[in-house]
């Protein structure tokens, strides 16, 4: 297994976490950046302060350009969707037919949109339930004691089931909590679920959950949120349940940290580009071909993307 090549591509606050974790148990380990951040893992390494896991810093093998990577074994995709397909066009030659990519990142259809693109290789869809993000300094930051990571391929065949154990394993010797999962569909939209009130909300009045949380009107809203794109889902034939609805909405009021934010807030305070089309846009689109009503999720939208323009 120490002889695997293995490429984190998009270092923020996932895909550092997934190489901070990753470079303690893999000699072979090349991450893809770019500018000052690529300057800074060259000359610094990768400094990772995760609440979960304590202070890491890894020294990668090679830090380099997406264009320049050479093939890979396994590559983690840990880039905003707005980006996908140009990554995937820089990296293609890093891709052979036996390469696994692994997506690890927001909205339904990462993985689907890989397959288009690349057409070789084999992806491995998967979902990180994980609060983490860069630091002014290039490092990584990761809050609270939950980051784990989901994985599978949809109806998979026998073939198909060994390369997601494979994947397993890897992350098992990165000591990555993760699972294996039959319905990936599944738990990929109920994250998505999570995400269109989680990220929508806090982005919307850019307050942290504790002040969304305490805000009767507010935490109102957020339920609202879910419910909403729990409609959607339900309209699209996703095995989602009451059961999971709650969960999310049990992890809203008592799991959290009140200081928790979310990437969408934080981009779109920044006023950097954002992901406000996969987390609210895509929804609003999704919901008009279906006929569900999402009153409150296309008024977040409205005012968000007014704001962005």
């Amino acid at each position: 297994m120490n002889n695997r090549k293995i490429a984190v591509v998009g270092i923020g606050g996932v895909g550092g976490y997934m190489a901070g974790m990753l470079g303690r148990a893999f000699p072979h380990l090349t991450l893809a950046a770019r500018g000052k951040r690529l300057e800074s893992l060259r000359e610094h390494g990768l400094v990772l302060h995760s609440d979960y896991h304590g202070e890491i810093v890894i020294k990668p093998e090679l830090v380099m350009p997406c264009e320049d990577i050479g093939e890979q074994d396994f590559i983690f995709v840990c880039v905003k969707n707005y980006s996908l397909e140009e990554v995937c066009r820089s990296m293609e030659h890093a891709v052979t037919d036996h390469t696994v990519i692994i997506p690890v990142m927001n909205g339904t259809d990462p993985g689907d949109r890989i397959r288009n693109t690349l057409k070789k290789g084999t992806v491995v869809d998967s979902l990180i339930y994980i609060i983490a993000f860069a630091n002014a300094d290039d490092s990584v930051s990761q809050q609270g004691s939950l980051a784990k990571l989901y994985i599978g391929i949809p109806n998979a065949d026998s073939a198909q089931q060994e390369i997601v154990n494979d994947v397993s394993e890897i992350l098992s010797a990165a000591n990555i909590d993760h699972e294996t999962t039959s319905d990936i569909e599944q738990a990929i939209w109920r994250k998505y679920i999570l995400n269109c009130a989680y990220n929508v909300t806090t982005a919307c009045y850019d307050n942290n959950i504790g002040q969304i949380r305490s805000d009767p009107i507010k935490a109102k809203e957020y339920e609202d949120l879910v419910y909403e794109a729990y409609q959607v889902a339900r309209s699209k034939h996703i095995n989602i349940l009451p059961d999971d609805i709650d969960t999310i909405i049990h992890r809203f009021y008592y799991e959290y940290a009140d200081n928790f934010t979310s990437s969408l807030q934080r981009d779109i305070s920044a006023g950097k580009p954002s992901e406000l089309e996969v987390f609210s846009g895509y929804l609003v689109r999704e919901a008009e071909k279906l006929g569900v009503a999402v009153p409150v999720t296309r008024r977040m939208y409205q005012e968000l993307k007014r704001r962005t323009q």
